[in-house]
């Protein structure tokens, strides 16, 4: 559903000759096409395990090397990365960018799956970090905005709005079926695409650090994993939380699901209104 809709409302809409968009659209139907290949052998082969892990990492790091080397390759593509709200502060990555962002994205589209273990809990953050990388996408690529706003211009980034624009009502459509009690599900093949996006957003848009702002819920689930695996581990079978990723340590608690579920929007709302402050206060 979601697929479909963001790539019918781009191709009606945006413009077919640009380089970004069609990147987008790229990654939108390879990762998409990788969770359904995952999805389609846990549920419909009965194995639970899917594709085995390192496949489907080895596939998302190809498709990531990909969008890297042709972003590296566009005429007046910037390798630096730049530091929220700080004025000219920035970090040249020179020949590692590529590498850099293909943990950007596949971070980002594993992030959005860990995330996805309520109903609506995945695609509310990922509905308002598209909208907020809407904004930063018509900012970047509009001159005189970007010359006001002291924000690096890049001819062509703001027709990723469009792109984005359809990200959000498609996600918005979804959210209607998805929100508690759930009737659709969104699978890998939703997460991983919809997390691959933001991902691509955050190096087109130049704000790759910034998503570590705006994809906040996304990082905390991570790093409750992570946490949890590693200590772990390290005491021979002690946990910190009663279950990672983290949502499901609040659900043993007693919260009841939508409690969770609204709590970690309103998170993603404030973390948006942080992203967009950048915008001035730089």
């Amino acid at each position: 559903f979601i697929i479909f809709s963001v790539a019918l409302s781009t191709l009606l809409w945006a413009d077919l000759k640009n380089l970004y968009m069609w990147l987008g659209m790229l990654i939108l139907i390879t990762y998409g096409i990788v969770g359904f290949i995952d999805d389609y052998i846990k549920t419909v082969k009965g194995n639970m395990m899917g594709v085995p892990g390192r496949v489907r990492l080895l596939a998302e790091f190809a498709i990531a090397a990909v969008v890297g080397y042709v972003l590296v390759n566009i005429p007046g593509f910037d390798r630096s990365i730049v530091i929220p709200f700080f004025k000219n502060v920035s970090l040249n990555l020179g020949p590692f960018y590529i590498p850099f962002a293909m943990l950007v994205i596949v971070g980002a589209a594993n992030a959005v799956n860990l995330t996805d273990g309520l109903d609506g809990l995945a695609i509310g953050p990922c509905t308002i970090a598209a909208a907020t990388y809407l904004v930063f996408a018509y900012v970047t690529g509009n001159i005189k905005a970007a010359a006001y706003l002291q924000f690096p211009y890049f001819s062509g980034v703001g027709e990723l709005a469009v792109f984005l624009g359809a990200v959000v009502g498609a996600g918005m459509g979804f959210l209607w079926y998805n929100t508690y009690p759930a009737q659709v599900f969104m699978g890998d093949v939703g997460s991983l695409s919809l997390g691959g996006i933001l991902g691509a957003a955050a190096l087109m848009t130049k704000q790759e650090m910034l998503l570590l702002v705006v994809g906040g819920i996304f990082v905390m689930e991570v790093i409750s994993v992570i946490l949890q695996v590693g200590f772990f581990k390290f005491t021979k079978g002690r946990r910190i939380f009663r279950m990672a990723p983290i949502h499901h340590h609040f659900e043993l608690k007693g919260w009841p699901e939508p409690k969770i579920i609204v709590r970690f929007w309103i998170i993603s709302i404030l973390l948006a209104m942080v992203a967009v402050s950048t915008l001035k206060l730089r």
